[in-house]
């Protein structure tokens, strides 16, 4: 990580938007993608007690999906069609999938939901790490592609290679590397990880 690049782009932003995103201005910003009210929908829909209805609680996943701004407008339908289309044993598949993920073994769960995606050439990164997001607004992270790969290379992550096929190696090493970041700077840039993900896209959007 580049300490230096980091505490220039934070000194940047506050100087732009003093109270982080407590500032007038960012709050304007934030209520367009209506975080706040998706991290409520996730933890009333996504509890362990709802996995116990499969059918509902991939509905509420593709509702999640379908009203998140981050998610590409392209990718909402087609996620939506795909999991409709599933037979019973791959939505039971790809149920359990989020039911480890969320609740259980991260690892696998986040293996077999890609195994499950593959299959409708659905594997994408917003797809299987939005509602971990939501869910754990504090510790999971969303990968969006290129921010992703602007971060990693404005900051000089050097450990981490970017691929397009989501891997657990990459989600594990992405989000400590977020963590590292976020214990840098000031808290007003991170409420949640979204929130200071956002921070990171304006910042190397401004520095390219």
């Amino acid at each position: 990580m580049n300490l230096r690049k980091l505490r220039q782009a934070e000194s940047i932003f506050l100087h732009q938007y003093p109270g982080g995103f407590d500032d007038e201005g960012m709050r304007k910003i934030g209520k367009k993608h209506n975080v706040d009210k998706l991290i409520e929908l996730a933890a009333s829909t996504l509890a362990r007690k709802n996995f116990g209805k499969q059918g509902q609680v991939l509905d509420d996943i593709v509702k999640l999906v379908s009203r998140s701004s981050m998610v590409s407008m392209f990718e909402k339908p087609k996620f939506r069609d795909y999991v409709n289309g599933l037979n019973r044993d791959d939505r039971t598949f790809l149920a359990n999938g989020f039911k480890s993920l969320l609740h259980a073994n991260q690892e696998k769960g986040f293996n077999d939901i890609v195994d499950v995606l593959s299959e409708g050439k659905l594997a994408k990164w917003s797809l299987v790490t939005i509602c971990p997001l939501y869910y754990r607004p504090q510790e999971e992270v969303f990968v969006k592609p290129t921010t992703t790969k602007n971060v990693i290379r404005q900051f000089e992550l050097e450990e981490l290679v970017y691929h397009p096929r989501p891997t657990w190696a990459f989600y594990q090493g992405y989000r400590s590397a977020i963590k590292a970041m976020k214990a840098k700077v000031s808290p007003s840039l991170s409420p949640n990880n979204a929130a200071f993900t956002g921070f990171l896209m304006m910042t190397t959007s401004i520095n390219r």
